[in-house]
Formats: C-alpha cells, structure tokens, sequence
C-alpha cells in the first residue's frame, strides 16, 4: 500500500498527459499548417526510403460505447463505396505529387472497422494503393480486424493482398463487461476467426485488451486473460480505457459508477501484465506484451523500438503517409493531419487538393525532445549521449528537465551524466515523466488518466 500512496503523491490516479503516440501532440496542431505544405514534403520525399502507409476506414455497423476513435455507423454498404472512390481520388492526387519510384514498406489499415469491406473492395483498394506505392519485397501489411465482422472470404482476400499481420479487437470476453460497452462478441466468434487468420497464414497476430471497462474486476478479467492464452497471439496490446465523454459522446452511454476506481484499476493493470509475464511473454514499454521471437521483442531489445498512432511498433520507415479522414502523415517537416469530418475530407479530395487541413512544422527543438519523449516511452531510458550523436551538443538543453524529474520523482529515477532511466518500481509513472519534457501546454486539451 505504501508504493500506491506514492504513485498516488506523484500523480498517477490525478494527473491528465498524452500517450505520446506523437511528440507534440494533436491539441498542438494548427489550421496554419496545411495542404500546401503537405504537397511540399511528399514532393521532397527520398524516393529510395521506404514510406509506411496508415489508411483510415472510418465505418462501423455498429458503434462501440467505449470507443474514442474517429467513426461513423452504417447498415450499408453505400457510404463505404463512396468513401472507397474519394480515397482512389485522393490516391490520384498523391500519385502526381510524390517522386517517381518511392516504394512502400509498410501498410496499416485502421478505423472504424476495415474489415466491413467485402472481398471485391478489399482488393479495389488494396491494389489501389500499390498502384501508386508499390511494396518492397519485404513489406508488411497489417489490418485491424473485427472478429464480428470478417468471414473467411474476407481474411482470404486480404491475404491474397499480402497482409501478414493482424490485430483483432477483444477489449474483455466476459457477457456483463461488453453489455456495458455496447461490444458482444462471444469467445467462439473471435476463437473461429483467430484459427482463420492462422489458416490464412498470417504470421504476427496481435489481440486488443482493454482494462478499467464498467463491472470489470480481478475475478473478470482474469477469466478473458486466460481466454486470450488460449488463442495463442504474437502480441497482446493492454489499453487503459479513457472515459473522454467531452470527446467522444457515444461514451456518454455508459455508466461512470461501474467503472473501476483508481486503485482498483491499477490492480487491474498490475494482475494482466503478471499473467503475461508468467506466460513467458515479453512487457514492451508501458502497456504491449509480444513472444520474445517476434518482431516486436526483437526490437525491444535491440533499441529499435518506436511509438506512433498505431502504439509500439517495430517500423522504422521514417515517413508515414495517413489516407483517408481524420489521418495524421508523419514527414520529414513535420505532422499533417487530413480534414477530420468525412465531408470535409471528401469536399477537399472532390476539389482537387490533398486534404491537409492542420499540422505542425517541427523545429529543432520538438525533434531533440521528441526523440528524448519516445526514448522514455520506448526503452524507459533518456540516453543523453545517444541524443548527442543525433543532436549535437544541444541535447544537453535536455539536463535541465532531468534535475526537475529527479526532484520531483526521487529514487523512482536514476539521473546520470549519460541520461535518466525510470527504475522499475516507477515505470507506471511513464507517461508522468516524459511530460516533463513536454514543451508545449496547449489551451484547452484535455487528456486522459495516466494510469
């Protein structure tokens, strides 16, 4: 009880920060910074570095309450059609601005829920996209999948299109948590899709689990974890639910006095990653698990770890081009954010022009503290002489928030003239830390609990 009145001290059940999938953040971006510099940085972009690719499917039949993404419910497949054309438009207009020869090493399609595509528009699309970015041999192509909403024919098609990697959405299996949360999927539905992924020959599946939903408990949850080992994933994502009801109405649907309090939540954490530690699984960062073979752990250990909007991952093209809503590019100057609203988007694309509608250009300085940000998310470690050889001498700018975390966090850090590491027993504070290096306090923004 002592360590949790101490992390309580230090902020972990009070404190509101980013996850840090971007440095600076979203709430940073600015309507300033648009289109025309968009156009401008993929023009520029080095045609022999590989560029990963982040496609937005923003539909779903259903919407889950606890869900905070950008999406929109249909019960037809008229919206996505449409939607499916504006993105070839979109894949036009890339196709006569970027270099002639850039390949792609990496595609990630996200939502909402792609697999609401039938087998013909997954292979539209797809070869859409490697018409105008063709793969590297060696690409990887991962999609987020709905075991509700994806048959064999589906995972067929995409397989045919190359995805090797999948990630299936299961947040908790127990009847009384996804009544809660608007989310039913019976463990026989996700079992059968599980075995036809592995049929598919899908070769690093990573499975969704989300911790702090109403009515879950030890009891609970342990029951879906041991459910989870049964299916046997490469990777296991343990996502604390954010209740952002300001951000996300449909959150407004469940009730605030079933959630988990702070403690009780915490423990919630602290059971789970127990149990996949036990199970031989590798702790990646603040919150993924992976087999100590997969890509994943590998990077881990060898310090090629990254954090972006898709979480932890393993990629290291330097260049992420989003397509479709709400997408966020990451280039060489700096974040691109598409137009959020589908109708705003399809206006821009329908008008000619790329659909940038806000961003930031990065200076000298959100590189250096970006980098130090996602060294400390990644590997738990500031490594200063690291930043020195990427940075210059500048990197020292960087002690000055290392004496305010050793002051403020005491042994829970260990600060040295090479850098700072969070010891274990502060590793939950993670998220706490790296705000210190955080130069940006933007009006209004609004994140979620730390814990």
């Amino acid at each position: 009880m002592k360590q949790i009145d101490r992390l309580r001290s230090l902020g972990l059940f009070d404190a509101r920060v980013p996850r840090y999938t971007s440095y600076p953040t979203a709430p940073v971006f600015s309507p300033a910074v648009g289109e025309p510099q968009q156009s401008a940085a993929l023009r520029a972009l080095d045609p022999h570095t590989p560029v990963s690719v982040y496609l937005h499917i923003p539909f779903c039949e259903r919407l889950c309450w606890f869900c905070a993404c950008r999406t929109q419910g249909t019960r037809t497949l008229s919206p996505v059609e449409s939607y499916l054309g504006t993105l070839e438009q979109e894949l036009a207009l890339l196709a006569r601005t970027l270099p002639a020869g850039l390949r792609m090493g990496r595609m990630h399609w996200g939502g909402g829920t792609p697999t609401i595509l039938p087998p013909a528009l997954i292979h539209r699309l797809a070869q859409a996209v490697k018409a105008v970015i063709p793969p590297t041999d060696d690409w990887e192509f991962s999609v987020e999948i709905d075991p509700t909403m994806v048959d064999r024919a589906k995972i067929d098609a995409l397989a045919e299109e190359g995805m090797n990697r999948a990630s299936i959405g299961i947040q908790d299996f127990d009847p009384k948590v996804q009544q809660a949360i608007g989310r039913i999927q019976p463990f026989d539905v996700t079992r059968d899709c599980v075995r036809d992924l592995r049929a598919a020959g899908i070769r690093s599946l990573n499975a969704d689990l989300v911790y702090g939903l109403p009515h879950q408990d030890v009891a609970r949850l342990d029951h879906t974890v041991s459910g989870v080992m049964d299916l046997d994933p490469d990777r296991i994502a343990l996502f604390g639910y954010a209740h952002v009801p300001w951000m996300s109405k449909r959150q407004r649907l469940i009730d605030e006095s079933a959630l988990p309090q702070e403690v009780a939540r915490y423990e919630l954490a602290e059971h789970a990653a127990a149990r996949f530690r036990d199970a031989g699984l590798t702790p990646i960062g603040i919150d993924h698990f992976a087999r100590p073979g997969d890509g994943l752990a590998v990077a881990a250990r060898t310090g090629r770890l990254r954090r972006n909007f898709q979480g932890y991952v393993d990629d290291t093209c330097p260049t992420l081009i989003g397509l479709g809503a709400s997408s966020i590019s990451r280039l060489p100057t700096g974040f691109i954010q598409n137009a959020a609203a589908t109708p705003a988007y399809v206006e821009r694309i329908e008008a000619g022009q790329l659909a940038g509608a806000r961003g930031h250009v990065m200076t000298d300085e959100d590189l250096l503290r970006g980098r130090a940000i996602e060294m400390l998310m990644c590997d738990f470690r500031l490594d200063l002489d690291a930043l020195r050889a990427g940075f210059g001498a500048g990197a020292d700018r960087l002690r000055a928030q290392m004496a305010l975390a050793a002051e403020r966090f005491g042994d829970l850090v260990e600060v040295t003239d090479d850098g700072l590491t969070i010891r274990p027993e502060g590793r939950a504070l993670t998220r706490i830390v790296a705000h210190v290096f955080d130069g940006y306090s933007p009006d209004g923004a609004r994140y979620s609990q730390a814990s």
